[in-house]
């Protein structure tokens, strides 16, 4: 195998909409809240769309060579690639460390980059503390409900980019469709839920205690929203480029490329390729993609 199209598994968490239905059209859900266009990760493994292994999980058919060599510097999978669609406010949420994690968890931390695709007017997302504060402050701003009071707010324009440290207090406002690159975790300390419940009247589970053991207290600063390469981290490499025309994309013995469509149409290789398909292009191998169209290609 050198190309691979992939199927992504959803997710129709509370706080979901309607947008990518349209996409997903075969997912019998009322909302979809998250795509997981790449993921190796057991909560929602990425499925073969391909002809050759059609159905089965891309963890279980790849070897280590078609993966890349690099991933013998991971004891895992290093990235996982989402495609969210916040009709309502995501919670205020933290990621803890690799180092805090593993010793606390039996799992990994998570560091995560999100790319604005498109936003209603006026949408916003939280991102870190707005001043120095004290353990005792954020943790009674987070009892009284009042958290976002010390969070940076940014408006949000297209084709923005913004860095999530772990420890980065954060959350994605309503009316954003991002895609998300991130460490292969799925842990989450959670806060602040403004109070909502879920169809049976429940309210989502809160993770104030573990959370305070793992929030930076400093001041947030924002890095350059539009960087030249969207994300370099030990995990994952991952760059935007625009094709008008024909334009052959080549892998090497290192690492895979995940191809992920994020505006336009046209083709990968022998398949059609639309908004929010994904491709695996195995290492060492190159596709030719055609069309007119603008891709996020990530890389170990």
């Amino acid at each position: 195998m050198s190309l691979i199209k992939l199927k992504s598994a959803t997710k129709d968490y509370i706080w979901g909409g309607t947008k990518l239905k349209e996409i997903y059209k075969d997912v019998k859900s009322d909302k979809i809240a998250e795509s997981w266009v790449l993921s190796f990760h057991d909560d929602g493994p990425s499925i073969i769309d391909s002809s050759k292994n059609h159905g089965k999980l891309l963890k279980d058919v790849l070897s280590k060579a078609e993966i890349g060599t690099k991933i013998n510097e991971f004891p895992f999978f290093p990235v996982l690639i989402k495609i969210i669609d916040s009709k309502g406010d995501l919670s205020v949420q933290v990621h803890p460390s690799d180092e805090y994690a593993l010793k606390n968890e039996n799992s990994f931390g998570k560091t995560e980059v999100w790319h604005i695709l498109s936003h209603e007017k006026d949408a916003k997302l939280y991102l870190g503390l707005n001043d120095n504060y004290s353990k005792d402050e954020i943790e009674k701003a987070i009892n009284e409900g009042t958290i976002l009071k010390y969070m940076n707010a940014y408006n949000v324009n297209d084709g923005e980019t913004y860095f999530v440290k772990s420890g980065t207090l954060h959350a994605i406002g309503k009316g954003i469709t991002l895609i998300e690159i991130q460490e292969n975790s799925n842990l989450t300390y959670r806060v602040y839920d403004y109070d909502r419940v879920d169809k049976n009247g429940n309210k989502r589970e809160l993770h104030i205690e573990k959370a305070l053991k793992v929030i930076d207290l400093n001041k947030y600063e924002i890095e350059d929203k539009n960087p030249k390469i969207l994300a370099k981290t030990k995990y994952f490499t991952s760059i935007l480029t625009e094709i008008d025309g024909e334009k052959t994309i080549k892998s090497d013995e290192k690492s895979f490329i995940n191809i992920v469509v994020v505006k336009g149409d046209g083709k990968v290789g022998e398949y059609d390729a639309k908004l929010y398909d994904s491709f695996f292009l195995c290492a060492n191998s190159e596709v030719t993609i055609k069309g007119k169209l603008h891709l996020i290609l990530t890389k170990m």
